[in-house]
């Protein structure tokens, strides 16, 4: 049995980048690391990351952008919270 990926391909999650901006629901303490694409009758563009990680200190922030710089191959220092750093809903500034 194959392995399911943890995230979508690459150009699904580069299509959700609105002017350099990538706008994520985060799930801490989650069983497992992923990246689900918005349902169908889900909130319009926000993608879905569920982390391992804490939210304390700042733990399951520098997990999300791990687990973004991995799904879109950029490095993770090219990643950085803009907006909702103590939010679920968090603003992702992605390089263009």
């Amino acid at each position: 049995m194959a392995k399911k990926s943890l995230f979508p391909p690459r150009d699904q999650l580069l299509a959700l980048v609105q002017n350099g901006e990538l706008t994520v629901k985060v799930t801490p303490n989650a069983g497992e690391n992923s990246i689900s694409l918005p349902a169908e009758n889900g909130p319009d563009g926000l993608l879905l990351i569920r982390v391992t990680a804490t939210p304390e200190n700042g733990k399951a922030n520098a997990a999300v952008l791990k687990l973004l710089s991995k799904a879109l191959g950029l490095p993770k220092t090219s990643l950085a919270v803009i907006r909702g750093g103590t939010s679920r809903i968090k603003v992702i500034a992605i390089p263009g």
